[in-house]
């Protein structure tokens, strides 16, 4: 079977499926697929800040979103010895610290506004092999297999949207500079004790980040740092007298981490990196997000930063001139936003310590 359209968005992540909201809503026919079966089961930040929620409310998107729940931050602790030292209030302005928005809520309540458009159409399980070109070399479609079936998707503009291992990157052939940060992240993930005030908790243990994320539904996201590459090794060790310092440190965590955090199989490892591509895309393929400047999980920064390149890619496009569109004009626009960013994190990790400084004292 083959497919026609004016976009064809490769990813439906965050960056991806805001942008084929953006992009049907103008009036520009889009192809998005998905190589998963359903939404939201790759890993990816679950945190906006204010740049991310200006991004959905200018859209009139989050309220789609909140419907399906969503949990506004109410405060940033620093904690030791068992203890809260430290804590940081929102402004009242803005009335919270960060929101957790689950990422199929996140997905499903940008894509449900996106259905109304009859020239809309997601191929979830569908899994993108190859691009295609046309004698001058300029990419014009894609090669995808779905449940068996191999098929062709026409169009004028691909998106790279695919995320961290892009598909479309590596099959356009776009170099990408990996940098190592040091450490490597433990996930887990908890019940909220009854009466868990939401919040992001923070604490350093043997001079590593721990740190607390309240979720919505009733959970809590541990993020681990450890040094980078020393899970192989960490595993042979004692379970007990690591996940004690999580429980000497969250004395109210006691329970529940004895229930639900039991191995070292509780725990997901996140290899960190980022990651950064000096070419943004080339004629009739563009990349954004993950797959073209891949960020640490520090500040939350990844997903926003997504939403960020979506809605400015979209700015840019247009039915008449989409056959036009320069893609490094959209670099130089967003690229140094990104660089930023990246220095931020930098900063950030090789800081958290000085939080401590003031108790330690």
């Amino acid at each position: 079977m083959n497919y026609q359209a004016d976009v064809c968005i490769v990813g439906a992540g965050p960056s991806g499926a805001l942008l084929s909201h953006l992009l049907a809503k103008k009036g520009l026919s889009v192809i998005l697929l998905e190589q998963n079966a359903a939404l939201g089961q790759a890993f990816r930040g679950e945190h906006l800040n204010e740049e991310g929620e200006a991004v959905l409310t200018s859209h009139h998107l989050l309220q789609a979103v909140e419907a399906l729940g969503i949990l506004r931050m109410k405060k940033l602790e620093y904690y030791a010895k068992g203890r809260a030292f430290k804590t940081i209030l929102p402004d009242t302005a803005i009335g919270h610290l960060g929101i957790h928005v689950p990422q199929a809520h996140l997905l499903k309540g940008i894509l449900q506004e996106t259905q109304q458009f009859s020239h809309f159409t997601c191929l979830l399980n569908t899994k993108v092999t190859k691009l295609i070109t046309d004698r001058s070399g300029r990419y014009v479609g894609v090669v995808a297999t779905r449940e068996g079936e191999t098929i062709e998707i026409v169009s004028q503009l691909i998106i790279g949207a695919d995320g961290r291992y892009s598909t479309i990157r590596k099959q356009a052939h776009i170099d990408t500079q990996k940098h190592k940060h040091g450490f490597d992240l433990l996930w887990a993930k908890i019940p909220a004790p009854q009466g868990w005030e939401p919040s992001i908790k923070m604490a350093l243990v043997e001079d590593k980040q721990l740190s607390l994320f309240t979720q919505a539904g009733g959970f809590i996201q541990i993020g681990w740092n450890i040094e980078q590459g020393s899970f192989p090794q960490l595993r042979k060790q004692a379970f007990t007298p690591f996940i004690k310092q999580l429980t000497d440190t969250f004395p109210e965590l006691a329970e529940t981490v004895t229930h639900h955090i039991q191995s070292w199989q509780d725990f997901v490892l996140l290899d960190v990196f980022s990651s950064h591509c000096d070419c943004w895309g080339t004629d009739g393929l563009v990349l954004l997000g993950d797959a073209v400047h891949t960020m640490t999980p520090t500040g939350a920064f990844g997903l926003n930063s997504a939403l960020k390149d979506a809605d400015c890619l979209a700015s840019m496009l247009a039915k008449a001139t989409i056959a036009q569109f320069n893609v490094q004009e959209f670099q130089q626009i967003r690229e140094q936003a990104i660089e930023k960013v990246l220095a931020q994190q930098i900063e950030k990790e090789q800081s958290f310590a000085s939080n401590f400084e003031d108790w330690a004292s």
